[in-house]
């Protein structure tokens, strides 16, 4: 388990907040904190002040919220680790916080599956606050003058001049093993209690596709996660091409190679590429609950950072990447960032939601050290889609 960084004691009547460790994720956070009343309607300060605190991608990965919500009022969570939170009671639902109306209004205005991907059995455990999906990085200067690859078997044929990598590190073997799935059709189970929970034939056409590009991702990005990979890409000597890896609008401007993004290539010309949703939201922890000030104040702080003022203007500018559909087709803030977001929204929109059973984080942390050991020993795949099957069904009956 990854732990925040040590941080000083809260003042008198301050909450504290709980962000990951990127500028993504804390950047327009830390920044709204910071300023006065001079900005646009929607951003101006409220009442009782919040702190953020930091912790690890990969503490924003696998720690379960539970282990974390007794510390914080609100906590940038990741939708696939509901289940556990859910089930050890430590979230406030946001119908206990917001009428109806005011729901609905959220959940019309995020972009693609994002708001509903917090809701579990019938109640909204999160508010969407950033959104992403996997899509495809390319270093312009490297890619030259060929075309981006259409399919998955155009990313295998590109010649070796072209540096290619995988995206392995921390979940992300294993969610490339679903986008790749779910690029053919093959949608996994939900409960885990099939016979097969990941299909067959698009499973192992899945690990045989990741073996033949794992075997030309770089020994150093063996076990990269997107952030790594996306440092190296536009740091210089990295790949010139990742055909699956979580959207980072930062690295379209960061770095001496700025990077591009598009959608990731299809099994098949024509058809619509797998994706798997990312992004985070905003939870708020039930450890006030008497205290009524403190939920009033937790309810004003949600509204202003959801406020279209702040996911429009402020996140774009500080480095966020928001939720809101209104950023992503805007066109000053394409322009601003490279056309990002016009680029990916319409992965973002069709992208596919995580189960969310208590206990699927730690699962799919295992799949996917499963998934990189089995594919640099060269185990058999079909040993290695057992295993995968026996290890979910394991997961879903604890």
């Amino acid at each position: 388990m990854t732990a925040p960084a040590m941080a000083p004691p809260t003042a008198v009547g301050e909450l504290r907040g709980l962000t990951w460790d990127h500028p993504r994720g804390y950047g327009p956070l830390e920044e709204l904190s910071r300023i006065d009343a001079s900005v646009p309607p929607g951003c101006e300060t409220v009442g009782r002040p919040l702190r953020w605190d930091r912790q690890p991608l990969s503490g924003f990965e696998s720690t379960p919220i539970a282990a974390l919500a007794a510390d914080y009022d609100l906590l940038v969570v990741d939708h696939s680790g509901l289940g556990g939170a859910v089930e050890a009671g430590c979230l406030v639902a946001m119908e206990v916080l917001f009428g109806p109306t005011e729901l609905a209004a959220w959940r019309e205005r995020s972009v693609g599956p994002s708001f509903d991907s917090y809701v579990l059995d019938d109640r909204t455990w999160a508010l969407p606050l950033d959104a992403a999906a996997q899509v495809a990085a390319v270093r312009p200067d490297l890619m030259g003058e060929r075309d981006l690859p259409r399919t998955w078997e155009e990313v295998c044929a590109l010649p070796r001049e072209v540096p290619v990598t995988l995206c392995l590190g921390g979940p992300h073997a294993f969610l490339t093993f679903l986008s790749l799935c779910l690029a053919q059709g093959g949608e996994p189970a939900r409960d885990g209690e099939e016979d097969s929970p990941f299909p067959r034939e698009q499973g192992l056409a899945a690990l045989e596709t990741m073996a033949v590009l794992a075997a030309r991702t770089p020994p150093g990005l063996g076990s990269a996660d997107p952030v790594a990979v996306l440092r190296a890409m536009a740091a210089g000597q990295g790949p010139g091409y990742c055909p699956l890896v979580h959207g980072y609008v930062t690295y379209t401007r960061s770095g001496p190679y700025p990077l591009a993004f598009s959608a990731p290539p299809a099994w098949l010309p024509g058809d619509p590429p797998g994706s798997v949703l990312g992004g985070t939201g905003l939870a708020v922890s039930s450890r006030r609950t008497g205290d009524a000030a403190a939920r009033s104040a937790v309810r004003d702080h949600l509204r202003r950072l959801l406020a279209d003022p702040v996911q429009r203007g402020l996140f774009p500018v500080t480095g966020g990447q928001p939720a809101a559909r209104s950023a992503w087709t805007d066109p000053w803030t394409n322009d601003q960032w490279g056309g990002f977001y016009r680029s990916t929204l319409a992965t973002v929109e069709r992208a596919w939601v995580r189960p969310r059973w208590p206990g699927y984080p730690s699962f799919q942390q295992a799949a996917s050290e499963l998934l990189r050991e089995g594919l640099a020993e060269g185990r058999p795949h079909r040993a290695l889609l057992d295993e995968l099957d026996a290890r979910h069904r394991a997961g879903r009956r604890r």
